[in-house]
């Protein structure tokens, strides 16, 4: 567990395929930021497009998504001097990885974090999705 403004805490970087299925689940400490897991969560995939928010919006992430041959769509930061073009109709497909994040926060323990160990933790958050894939 990492620490942060709110305390001892955790975040759970999850990318998904088109579908809202996931590919990858990357678990790191509270005051990680998410644009350090970007290459890490498409490193092994091979997308046509890169759908995120404005918390991975850096210009190496980018650089590194159009390098593998695919689209960024990732709306710019508010405090951005250049603002970069994204296009609004496919960044609206972002909502299958919320609903799939709100999907296994339906089991408490991947909600409250019971586990103290993040491995256990990210075995049950493995559990949960394959729940929410059986449905």
């Amino acid at each position: 567990m990492g620490r942060s403004r709110g305390g001892f805490g955790t975040k759970l970087h999850i990318a998904v395929d088109g579908l809202g299925n996931p590919v990858e689940f990357i678990l790191t400490g509270g005051q990680e930021a998410d644009i350090n897991q970007g290459v890490a969560l498409i490193g092994g995939h091979d997308p046509k497009a890169v759908i995120a928010d404005k918390s991975y919006d850096g210009d190496n992430f980018v650089a590194a998504i159009e390098a593998g041959g695919a689209m960024a769509v990732i709306p710019p930061k508010k405090n951005r001097i250049f603002k970069r073009e994204y296009d609004k109709h496919i960044y609206k497909e972002r909502n299958l990885a919320e609903r799939f994040i709100n999907r296994i926060k339906q089991f408490r323990r991947v909600a409250t974090r019971y586990e103290k160990t993040a491995r256990n933790f990210l075995g049950f958050v493995h559990v949960a999705a394959i729940m929410v894939l059986l449905r």
